[in-house]
């Protein structure tokens, strides 16, 4: 009996440590809170490694959040147009976005530079700007002005130069061509002759079939592939001097982001940098898939071909030309691009001598 009573004292003072200790710690519990975010992205569900980039950024901030901190992604067209996502980021109606800091160019040019600019860095030169350079916070400073905090998303680069249905065999041979391509590509094309149109993406494949254009440019195998572009022209044209490092953006709604708990603030810092990692390394590798279907699947009905290293040289001193021009147009814009240059001069003789020959030796 005396034994049982002891063990029944030691257990209640055992309990009433542990409740002791629960209550103590109900507080914090208690204080964290749970945070709901919205998301809608500037493309539709089809575009799936975008879209899944967007979701994984959901998944892992719920998950290592422990589910304090969930975010619903909505793909462009189900709460709102493709294209209204800044905006409404922008004003409060939702709390982010994902999309391309391109779409926002005529807001301010600057926000070209961090995408991507013809004959610019790569993939991996962007992400080193971002992180070991400047590139993230000038990037801050152009987003504060829309009340955004941008984070870099995925990288989708290299793309590819495009498809064509004649031949490129010299700068002269875009002089009349129609082509589809948006941005600084193609005002680079309309100063080598070309006339540029801005298809929709969903009419493509129609008006290259028919040759009521004559070129198109979308971004790699894997989804030209997905929009049957294989089956409109015969010539697929690299390397995609055009996009050759496109960075996808993270927009936060500053007040938003700004009252989140510093750890979940810095739980959505570092998912964003896991999705770039996630989803660039997901590009590649479908990308690889989709480039030896292609080869294989429709050989002789398809030329994969590179861009001659003449029409490459034109194109760049084009390309230089109107990025200088772009980046006139404003203080920020030509802040930025001072950055840009001065670390893609720092990054490029390492690239060439660490990479360069390297892969000219593995692809012989």
């Amino acid at each position: 009996m005396t034994e049982r009573r002891r063990f029944i004292v030691k257990a209640g003072g055992a309990m009433a440590a542990v409740a002791a200790a629960t209550i103590a710690d109900a507080p914090n519990v208690i204080a964290q809170p749970k945070v709901q975010w919205r998301m809608s992205t500037a493309w539709t569900r089809a575009s799936d490694i975008v879209q899944g980039a967007a979701e994984r950024l959901a998944k892992v901030v719920e998950e290592t959040s422990g589910g304090r901190f969930r975010i619903e992604v909505f793909p462009g067209g189900q709460i709102m147009p493709l294209f209204d996502c800044f905006d409404a980021t922008s004003q409060g109606k939702i709390e982010a976005f994902m999309g391309s800091p391109q779409y926002w160019k005529d807001k301010e040019p600057a926000l070209e530079w961090f995408c991507t600019i013809p004959f610019g860095m790569n993939c991996e030169g962007m992400a080193a700007w971002y992180y070991q350079g400047d590139g993230l916070k000038l990037w801050e400073e152009a987003y504060a002005a829309f009340n955004l905090v941008p984070r870099p998303a995925m990288g989708n680069a290299p793309q590819m130069a495009g498809w064509f249905r004649k031949k490129i065999n010299s700068i002269a041979d875009y002089k009349g061509l129609k082509i589809r391509i948006p941005n600084l590509g193609g005002k680079v094309y309309a100063r080598a002759g070309a006339t540029t149109v801005l298809t929709p993406l969903a009419e493509v494949y129609a008006v290259l079939e028919r040759g009521v254009i004559d070129a198109a440019e979308l971004i790699g195998p894997h989804d030209d592939m997905k929009m049957g572009l294989h089956k409109t022209a015969r010539y697929y044209y690299y390397p995609g001097w055009h996009e050759p490092g496109t960075t996808l953006d993270f927009g936060f709604n500053k007040k938003a982001y700004e009252a989140l708990p510093v750890d979940l603030k810095r739980t959505l810092d570092h998912a964003a940098a896991a999705v770039q990692v996630y989803g660039l390394t997901e590009f590649h590798a479908k990308n690889a898939i989709a480039l030896e279907r292609l080869k294989v699947e429709f050989k002789g009905k398809v030329e994969t071909l590179q861009l001659p290293v003449p029409v490459l040289r034109d194109l760049k001193k084009l390309a230089t030309e109107v990025v200088r021009e772009e980046s006139e147009k404003t203080p920020m814009a030509k802040k930025v691009h001072a950055s840009f240059t001065k670390f893609q001069a720092l990054v490029g003789p390492w690239d060439h001598v660490a990479e360069g020959a390297y892969h000219q030796l593995v692809a012989v």
